[in-house]
């Protein structure tokens, strides 16, 4: 994961609280089979040019659901709640899941509730008509004691609690420090199927953020059957310039992460039913021909 992708994280993580009164949804009771999405992540720059267009361009491409990666100060790229869900509906779009950090502050211990601020992330994201809200980073603090990770878990299975009651999910999305940061001789990703309730969590498996770590992907989901709602489906080839990873994500079928092969095991055992395309890196193309590719590719696998 490069710098950039961390600080955007932590930075769209600080929401400002206020107040707002919605009911709960039930759209996820009529959950499409296989559905396709987009990471708006992938079209970063893009959608902080100019949000409504490059939703407008999505559309056109053909993708049907997006999956957002920026929710701040009550807002989905500068827009309420209400406001950008009439944007996507405007273009046929429907955003069945987002990335919000759950982060340490949300979690009051004394009180044993969420803080507001998480209890509004939720709300908001019911009001958008979000399937799963799914957290895509651990604060370091998590990362370096057992204790913390395992008590943390139990905090997850709160949030996913707090996410049925909207007729959500909640969920957790992987990078790479989860499989090679050891904790009492268990990875953080260990910790997080075995502590979290799989009534309540599940795991977003990115297929290319786990490459490279050790780990097998297609193990783990043999391992762990129905875990797996939503997966990113992502590439990876060598870095075209040096950084933090030796690996980069490209156009599926391009790289050597065996997408495909990890794809097909995620829809058989993995009780995926939302796949998601990220890619990070454009390999000179722009990132809008990349994702159209992209959709192209997974749909000419059968999805």
């Amino acid at each position: 994961m490069t710098h950039s992708r961390r600080n955007f994280i932590r930075n769209t993580a600080f929401a400002a609280a206020g107040v707002m009164v919605v009911k709960p949804n039930l759209f996820a009771a009529s959950k499409p089979k296989n559905l396709i999405g987009v990471q708006l992540y992938s079209v970063r720059t893009d959608m902080k040019a100019n949000p409504v267009a490059t939703l407008e361009q999505i559309a056109k491409i053909g993708y049907k659901h997006v999956e957002h990666a920026f929710y701040a100060n009550r807002k989905f790229y500068g827009y309420s709640t209400t406001e950008f869900k009439k944007i996507l509906d405007g273009f046929g779009l429907q955003m069945p899941s987002g990335h919000s950090t759950l982060e340490l502050k949300h979690w009051d211990a004394a009180k044993k509730d969420f803080t507001d601020e998480w209890k509004y992330t939720v709300e908001d994201a019911a009001t958008a008509g979000m399937q799963y809200v799914i957290s895509p980073w651990l604060d370091d603090e998590l990362r370096s004691s057992y204790e913390a990770m395992r008590s943390f878990a139990d905090v997850f299975n709160k949030s996913g609690e707090l996410c049925n009651k909207y007729g959500m999910k909640f969920g957790y999305h992987n990078h790479n420090f989860e499989f090679v940061k050891n904790l009492n001789g268990h990875s953080i990703y260990e910790i997080l199927l075995e502590h979290t309730d799989p009534s309540k969590v599940f795991l977003q498996l990115d297929m290319g953020n786990i490459y490279g770590t050790g780990a097998d992907p297609i193990a783990i989901v043999k391992n762990n059957p129905g875990r797996f709602l939503s997966v990113h489906v992502k590439d990876e080839i060598k870095a075209t310039e040096p950084g933090e990873s030796p690996y980069e994500s490209c156009e599926l079928g391009k790289g050597f992460a065996g997408t495909k092969a990890i794809t097909e095991v995620c829809a058989s055992i993995g009780g995926t039913t939302h796949f998601i395309v990220e890619q990070e890196s454009y390999q000179g193309q722009t990132p809008l021909t990349s994702v159209k590719q992209d959709l192209a590719i997974l749909k000419s696998w059968g999805y």
